[in-house]
């Protein structure tokens, strides 16, 4: 009787453990994209956040030979600790929450079907008082079982992923006056997209791909679920972790013209190398169609090598865009001067930050607390000033790419100048929040070398004591360490305060801002984001307070 009901207790105990522990590990393969190689990446590189389970799995090994009513009781005594260790997890620091999908709800039906056929077998060989020890062995598993059963699910996944792609391809069929404008880069293509919706939608009806849906499948989602037969223009942010990404979406929502807003090391882990990561993103390029319009950014030395494969000019001849409509029939035609390539009859249109150079060019950027005012420069010579509340120069660049392709499109210079002063900051990227005496500038979105060194250089403008907090890069391959070093160069030219959240991943930032003179009493380490930042506010310096948030790492970091 004692036996029954301490296998009754232990089973009771190890049913919630079950699942804290699979929907942890849930969390982490969705966050990792439900795809195996970078789940597996996760757990070699996370052991300590599972520590708790090999107590549980070895007390189930042995009570498989040696069913022992004392071993029972260790087993229980690890399930009441597991369960507040995995219930801590699961509230604190969450950013994106577990979203149970229809494809997670099918990966959770598989591994109980799994489960359940184990404990059963077991229970039918071998009897009940085994139970505790199969639980035992079965909770650790689940940190590695989602790998077989996202295997095991693929066929249905692939057959679920085919339905929904032609249901979407058959409505952008049916939406035959619409044009896509495809937005790439690995970095900037966001900002661009919401750019680009606000400065199109006072003359034509726009869709966007909303938040950062720029999966290929998020993209089909936002097809089927908003698009409708009045819009006009589609614009389809792309995003990629690896070659053939943005190939993937061109083929369902088969682009008209491209925007790539930047090239550089990001997802080096899933990419392998920057000469994938340039390939991928021109994938857009490849997939545009003749009459096309190709934007890149000028500034970016990647956008601009790779360019010479698109860019053919007559040396001293300037190209012409002839008056084009969007659509059959459409009133709205653009008629603009382009100092332009054209690969075929796609035509390639740089923008600048930059006074000189061909295509659309700005210059004399001034930034203040309220913002940054630059003038731009049209391929005809035209000139407008431009003012907007956003700061930084990535964001300057990010606006002009907007404007060009606006302008192209047939809306004057002088028409965007009140769009672009209605631009709101995009959250957690270069976003000001005034909070009296203190300017707080939030960059905490996927940070990356680029723009990490961009918004410490921007943060050097203002006029007051600049403080850094961050927790460094990640997703850097072999290079993070690297990286992050150069970024600690730049910090320390540029902020009075370098406030790091984090230990060993950020050493190598302490270790670049302290060679570079430093001063070591104003860089610190904090174990969490809130010491850092009551730190900040506790600084005593006279002057108005600037505290850049650069980065944030996921929940599965």
């Amino acid at each position: 009787m004692l036996q029954l009901a301490e296998v009754i207790i232990s089973v009771i105990l190890a049913i919630p453990v079950f699942y804290l522990v699979m929907r942890y590990n849930l969390h982490m393969f969705q966050l990792n994209g439900y795809k195996n190689n970078e789940q597996r990446a996760w757990i070699r590189k996370n052991p300590r956040k599972q520590l708790m389970l090999i107590l549980p799995g070895l007390a189930g090994a042995v009570l498989m030979i040696f069913p022992a009513d004392w071993l029972r009781i260790v087993l229980c005594l690890c399930w009441l600790a597991a369960i507040k260790y995995y219930n801590y997890l699961r509230k604190s620091n969450v950013k994106k929450k577990l979203v149970f999908t229809k494809r997670v709800q099918r990966l959770i039906i598989t591994d109980l079907i799994i489960n359940l056929i184990v404990i059963i077998l077991v229970v039918y060989f071998c009897g009940y008082p085994y139970l505790p020890a199969v639980m035992g062995l079965l909770i650790p598993l689940q940190a590695i079982l989602l790998i077989p059963v996202n295997v095991l699910n693929r066929p249905i996944e692939k057959a679920v992923n085919r339905y929904f792609i032609n249901d979407a391809k058959k409505k952008l069929k049916q939406a035959s006056g619409l044009t896509v404008i495809g937005v790439t880069g690995s970095y900037g293509k966001t900002s661009v997209k919401f750019y680009l919706q606000t400065l199109l939608q006072g003359h034509f009806n726009v869709l966007v791909t909303p938040e950062s849906y720029n999966t290929p499948m998020g993209v089909v989602k936002t097809i089927r679920e908003s698009l409708q037969l009045t819009h006009e223009l589609f614009v389809c942010e792309m995003g990629a972790r690896y070659v053939g990404d943005i190939k993937e979406i061109c083929e369902n929502v088969h682009p008209a013209h491209g925007v790539i807003t930047s090239i550089g090391p990001q997802h080096l882990e899933t990419f392998g190398g920057m000469e994938h990561i340039v390939d991928t993103k021109f994938e857009l390029a490849d997939a545009l169609p003749e009459g096309g319009f190709l934007f890149l950014n000028g500034d970016n030395e990647w956008i601009v090598e790779r360019s010479g494969r698109y860019h053919k000019t007559e040396a001293g001849k300037e190209g012409a865009l002839e008056e084009r409509s969007l659509k059959e029939g459409s009133s709205k035609e653009g008629k603009q001067k382009e100092q332009s390539a054209v690969m075929g009859d796609r035509k390639v249109i740089f923008y600048r930050n930059q006074s000189s150079g061909e295509g659309y060019r700005a210059g004399n950027l001034r930034l203040s607390q309220l913002g940054t005012e630059f003038d731009v420069t049209a391929p005809d010579g035209v000139t407008e000033t431009f003012q907007t509340r956003l700061v930084g120069e990535h964001n300057v660049i990010n606006i002009i790419g907007a404007i060009a392709v606006a302008h192209t499109l047939g809306i004057s210079l002088r028409e965007l100048k009140v769009p672009v002063r209605r631009l709101q900051p995009i959250p957690h990227r270069m976003q000001m929040l005034e909070q009296g005496n203190v300017t707080i500038i939030d960059d905490a979105y996927n940070s990356n070398p680029v723009g990490s060194k961009a918004a410490v250089e921007t943060l050097a403008m203002f006029d007051g004591i600049r403080i850094l907090i961050t927790p460094g890069m990640v997703e850097l391959g072999r290079e993070e360490d690297s990286y992050n070093y150069k970024f600690g160069t730049y910090a320390a030219k540029c902020c009075d305060y370098i406030l790091l959240v984090g230990r060993e991943h950020v050493r190598p930032i302490r270790e670049g801002a302290l060679e570079n003179g430093f001063d070591e009493k104003k860089c610190l380490m904090y174990d969490n984001l809130k010491d850092a930042i009551a730190y900040a506010y506790s600084i005593k310096d006279d002057g108005h307070k600037y505290i850049l948030l650069e980065n944030d790492l996921p929940d599965n970091y």
